[in-house]
């Protein structure tokens, strides 16, 4: 069983995999002051409980794959493999760690790893020329090109920072549910925010990859557009660009990331 942990700024996402198949995922908040420890303690809470492992911290674990935007959570992470995970191999995406894909960028070192992962994913899913939608704490918009290189990419504010952007800075204005409204006109002023929120941003997602697809390719109708990250389901049915969804985008290639670093090496 490979274990895979995909950090962000907001939640941490864990995955199992048996072979190419994701059998149970948890979603936890990220939280920088977390020991490794702490973490060790969580992950035993969560896998102890699962038929597939058994009650021991490790036990049925052969492999783990970690990404982090968040460079203390990673350090602490780096920590429990040492401690706990010992035997296990272990991969941290980290500047060296063989992707297959290249980074077109003026300093790769400075693209966020699950915004690569994802990209590993997309190439190994659907091909190029691809657009990945992140609807995260920010939402990403990451260009491959058809020769599966990663060219670069858009970040926008989230559309959870939004939201609560709006209830700090409106007077009469407060955070609010995030759902879809009953129509576009609100009738009310918790609908007119709702309505804001989602069409919104699915009018943002529908212009920036349109015209990401116009740079990235000769017919922007060659271009895949993927959508994933814990937020896409509050755009994905307004949004007239996104071709495929995959909430599992980043796990997914954290398990193809660690088989090119420690299964066929």
């Amino acid at each position: 069983m490979l274990l895979t942990i995909d950090v962000g700024n907001t939640h941490t996402v864990l995955g199992l995999f048996d072979g190419e198949d994701i059998v149970e995922h948890w979603r936890i908040s990220t939280d920088a002051r977390r020991t490794a420890d702490e973490l060790a303690v969580l992950l035993q809470g969560l896998m102890g409980m699962h038929p597939l492992l058994g009650e021991e911290l490790g036990d049925g674990i052969d492999g783990i794959a970690i990404c982090s935007t968040v460079p203390s959570v990673l350090h602490e992470l780096r920590e429990v493999t040492r401690r706990y995970y010992g035997d296990v191999p272990a991969v941290l995406v980290e500047p060296g760690i063989k992707t297959g894909v290249p980074i077109l960028m003026d300093n790769p070192k400075e693209v966020g790893a699950d915004r690569i992962i994802n990209a590993v994913a997309a190439v190994e899913l659907y091909g190029g020329p691809a657009i990945v939608v992140d609807f995260g704490t920010a939402t990403t918009f990451d260009a491959v090109s058809a020769r599966g290189e990663y060219t670069g990419g858009v970040i926008a504010p989230g559309i959870e920072i939004s939201v609560e952007a709006l209830g700090v800075r409106g007077a009469q204005l407060r955070k609010i549910e995030l759902a879809r409204p009953r129509a576009v006109i609100g009738k009310n002023t918790v609908e007119a925010m709702q309505a804001g929120i989602v069409y919104g941003f699915a009018g943002q997602v529908d212009g920036v990859v349109n015209r990401m697809a116009r740079e990235l390719a000769d017919d922007p109708d060659d271009v895949t557009v993927i959508a994933t990250g814990g937020l896409a389901p509050m755009v994905l049915g307004e949004a007239s660009v996104i071709d495929e969804h995959e909430p599992w985008l980043t796990l997914i290639g954290l398990r193809l990331v660690y088989e090119r670093n420690v299964s066929r090496s």
